[in-house]
C-alpha cells in the first residue's frame, strides 16, 4: 500500500516505523529536515522536506498516486487543508486527519463531509486517551482495558500480584472456578517476554496476563483474577490542559473530581466551564499541596501534563505520599520501559493509542478495531470473516486455521453473542473475530486469512 504521512513527529515517526515494517510503500513529509533525517537513518521509507499543505510538495510526495493520506501534523489547519488539496487536485481514495481542537470537533459531523472539509477518518488523541483512561476506571486491578464488538468483549491486561487469588494457579485451574463464565487467557507475559500459554502453564507473580471475556461477566473474571477491589471514587488530575479538562469533565457528578493546574488563566477557564470539580491553582510536584488536598485519602492520581518528567515526578511522590494508585501519561517510549515497576502502576503512551486506531484503516482485510499493544511490539484485532467460497476463513473450523507462534484467537462474535474460541467451532460468514498477536512478526500471517484466495497455505 502507498501511504504518506504528514508530521514526522512523535505519531508520524511511530506511525511510519510501524508501516514500513510491513511492506508498505511509505513517504513522510515534514518541514523540519532533522525529524526526517532520523527516520531516513534508522527505516526503509522516503521523506521529503517540505510544508505539508503545499500542493507543489504533497504533488512531489506523489498524492496522485497513493492509496492514503494521513496528516498527522501539530497543526489541525494544515492537516484539514492537505486533506481539502489531496481530494480537490489529486483524488485521493482515503484521507486522515489527527483533529485536536475540541473547537472543530464540536462540529465535526457538519464540518468533516465529503461537501465541506474531505476528511474520511478524524482522529483526535484527546478524545482517545479521555475515553481509553475512562475505560480503566471501571475495573480496579487492571493496567488496560480494550473494547472490541461494540463493547460486547473486552481485553483486559493484569499484573499478577503475589498474593492474587491465581498466582501459582494453572490455566486449566481459571476454567474450572468459573465454569459457567466466557473467559480466555490469551497472552502472558513474564519479564517482558511472551510465554506460550496451555492448561498447564503455572501463572506467577508479576506476569503480566490478557484475557478476553465477555464484558457483563467481567466483575466475576476481575474479582478472581485480582481479588475484591474497592470502586475508584476520590480522584486528583495533574494537569488542567486538553486531555485533563476533558477527563474531569466526563467523569465529574460520578467521581470526586479535583483539578491541579499551574496556569493561573487556565485555572479560571476551567473553573468557569467544569461544575463539580474542584480546581486548584498550584503544582502538583509539591508535597505540602498534595497533603493539603487529601493525597493520601485519593484513590486514583492521573498525571496528565504534557511534561513527561513532571508526571513521572508528581505521580512518584504522589504514591510515596499514599495514593492508592498512580497512572502517568509518558510520550517518550524510553521512559516507559525505565519506569514500570518503579512506583508508576499505569503508563500510557498517547502515540499508542492514537496509531491503534489509525491502524484500523490501515491493515488489509475488513478490519473493525486494532489496537496496538506494549509499546507497538504486540495487537489485538478484530476482523469480519467475509469471502464466501473464496474466504480463507469462512466455512472452516477453528482446529483447522493456521497457527502462526504467537497468534491466538480468543473470541468469536455471532449475531450479537459471544463465543470463546474452540477448536470444533465452524466460522460462519460475517463473524468477527478476536486475535490477539504476541509480536508483531505474525500479523502479515493474520492478514492473509481475512483475504480472499483458495488456500491457507
Amino acid at each position: 500500500m502507498r501511504i504518506i504521512i504528514l508530521g514526522a513527529g512523535q505519531v508520524g515517526a511511530a506511525l511510519a516505523e510501524k508501516l514500513s515494517s510491513e511492506a508498505n510503500d511509505i513517504t513522510v513529509v515534514d518541514n523540519e529536515p532533522e525529524r526526517l533525517r532520523l527516520l531516513q537513518d534508522r527505516l526503509d521509507l522516503r521523506t521529503l522536506e517540505g510544508e505539508a499543505s503545499y500542493p507543489g510538495v504533497l504533488d512531489q510526495a506523489g498524492c496522485a498516486d497513493t492509496d492514503m493520506l494521513i496528516a498527522v501534523t501539530s497543526s489541525d489547519e494544515v492537516n484539514m487543508v492537505a486533506c481539502q488539496i489531496a481530494s480537490t487536485l489529486f483524488n485521493t481514495p482515503r484521507k486522515i486527519a489527527r483533529i485536536r481542537s475540541p473547537h472543530y470537533m464540536a462540529h465535526a459531523d457538519r464540518l468533516f463531509a465529503s461537501s465541506a472539509v474531505p476528511v474520511d477518518v478524524m482522529i483526535s488523541p484527546e478524545q482517545l486517551v479521555t475515553a481509553y483512561i475512562e475505560q480503566l476506571l471501571q475495573y480496579p486491578g487492571a493496567i488496560e482495558v480494550l473494547d472490541f464488538a461494540d463493547g460486547l468483549v473486552k481485553l483486559v491486561s493484569i499484573r499478577v500480584a503475589a498474593k492474587s487469588p491465581i498466582c501459582r494457579r494453572r490455566l486449566s485451574e481459571l476454567s474450572r472456578q468459573l465454569p459457567d463464565v466466557r473467559m480466555r487467557v490469551v497472552a502472558i507475559y513474564r519479564q517482558g517476554e511472551a510465554v506460550g500459554i496451555s492448561g498447564d502453564t503455572l501463572i506467577e507473580a508479576n506476569d503480566e496476563l490478557l484475557f478476553v471475556s465477555v464484558a457483563e461477566q467481567m466483575p466475576r473474571v476481575m474479582s478472581l483474577c485480582c481479588g475484591e477491589r474497592p470502586p475508584y471514587q476520590r480522584i486528583i488530575i495533574a494537569g488542567g490542559g486538553n486531555i485533563g479538562k476533558a477527563l474531569a469533565e466526563r467523569l465529574e457528578g460520578r467521581y470526586s473530581v479535583k483539578v491541579i493546574e499551574r496556569n493561573i488563566a487556565r485555572c479560571n477557564q476551567i473553573s468557569a466551564e467544569l461544575t463539580q470539580t474542584v480546581v486548584i491553582n498550584g503544582g502538583a510536584s509539591e508535597a505540602n499541596l498534595l497533603e493539603a488536598e487529601g493525597i493520601e485519602q485519593t484513590d486514583l492520581f492521573c498525571a496528565l501534563t504534557n511534561d513527561d518528567e513532571a508526571n513521572i515526578m508528581a505521580s512518584m511522590l504522589a504514591k510515596r505520599l499514599g495514593a492508592r494508585k498512580v497512572m502517568t501519561i509518558i510520550n517518550n517510549p524510553a521512559y516507559i520501559e525505565l519506569i514500570e515497576g518503579e512506583g508508576i502502576d499505569i503508563a500510557i503512551s498517547p502515540q499508542q493509542v492514537t496509531i491503534g486506531s489509525l491502524l484500523t484503516y490501515v491493515r488489509r482485510g475488513d478490519m473493525a478495531r486494532v489496537y496496538s499493544l506494549r509499546q507497538g511490539n504486540a495487537e489485538a484485532l478484530e476482523a469480519v470473516a467475509r469471502g464466501g467460497r473464496r474466504s480463507r476463513l469462512v466455512g472452516r473450523r477453528i482446529s483447522e486455521l493456521p497457527q502462526p507462534d504467537g497468534v491466538v484467537l480468543g473470541a468469536v462474535v455471532r449475531d450479537g453473542g459471544v463465543l470463546i474460541a474452540k477448536g470444533d467451532l465452524r466460522i460462519q460468514e460475517e463473524d468477527h473475530l478476536i486475535f490477539i498477536m504476541a509480536n508483531r512478526q505474525s500479523q502479515g500471517a493474520v492478514e492473509k486469512m481475512f483475504q480472499e484466495g483458495l488456500a491457507l497455505f
